[in-house]
């Protein structure tokens, strides 16, 4: 098998299309059809990505991916859903996705969308050498996704981790827009962009108390972690 799958989706059609669609592909599904079953499966098994509709009975998609987050930030979810307004995919992003898909689909670009999620994790995964980056008065741990500051430690969600990573490599120089969501998000668009500034927001808060540091915009271009070394006495 390729991998291990949940897929929580209420349509009993479309949730057994896209198990068989996915087996045959060799991947190992296990299907629920309401949010608390597939929030318990997912106390109860590993998985390598979740298959996420947003309206289901019992507890919706946007709060069991809220769940699964505060348990495990690695973990990919892709959404499914039959909203196409843009308020809906940016509130998907703030919960913890990593993409969506909108019905109708086919089962082939879903097997493409999957694929590229897989490999892009598995790559950022395997092999990974320890990376620990001082900044000011901060340290941040990439592979623990901690940073600590001097009024204490702050465990940073995946996607934060990611967008504070190459910040930090490019200390005092522009970080490119579409560099960066092509290396975390692996494509270039305004949803994903959205979602990107959603990111450099928190990462602003968690940063304020220190005067040394801020990240401003670059218009038009991307982003810069500014970093004020004080002088010695």
């Amino acid at each position: 098998m390729r991998g291990n799958i949940l897929l929580v989706e209420d349509d009993k059609n479309l949730g057994f299309v896209i198990k068989d669609f996915l087996e045959m592909s060799r991947f190992n599904v296990l299907l629920h059809e309401n949010g608390q079953d597939g929030l318990n499966a997912f106390h109860s098994g590993k998985y390598d990505l979740i298959l996420l509709d947003i309206m289901l009975p019992l507890l919706d998609g946007y709060s069991v991916a809220e769940e699964i987050r505060k348990l495990d930030c690695e973990v990919p979810i892709i959404f499914i859903t039959a909203r196409s307004m843009k308020e809906d995919r940016i509130k998907g992003f703030r919960t913890g996705a990593d993409d969506y898909i909108t019905k109708p689909f086919s089962t082939e670009e879903l097997k493409l969308r999957i694929n590229a999620i897989l490999r892009r994790t598995q790559n950022r995964s395997g092999g990974q050498s320890q990376a620990v980056y001082k900044f000011g008065n901060h340290t941040f741990d990439y592979n623990n996704h901690i940073l600590q500051t001097p009024s204490g430690k702050i465990h940073l969600t995946k996607r934060e981790a990611e967008v504070l990573k190459l910040l930090v490599q490019n200390i005092n120089n522009v970080l490119r827009r579409e560099v960066a969501l092509k290396m975390i998000w692996g494509e270039d668009d305004y949803f994903m962009g959205r979602s990107m500034d959603v990111y450099i927001t928190k990462l602003r808060k968690i940063l304020k108390d220190d005067p040394g540091i801020r990240i401003i915009n670059i218009h038009n271009t991307g982003f810069k972690l500014e970093v004020t070394v004080p002088d010695a006495d």
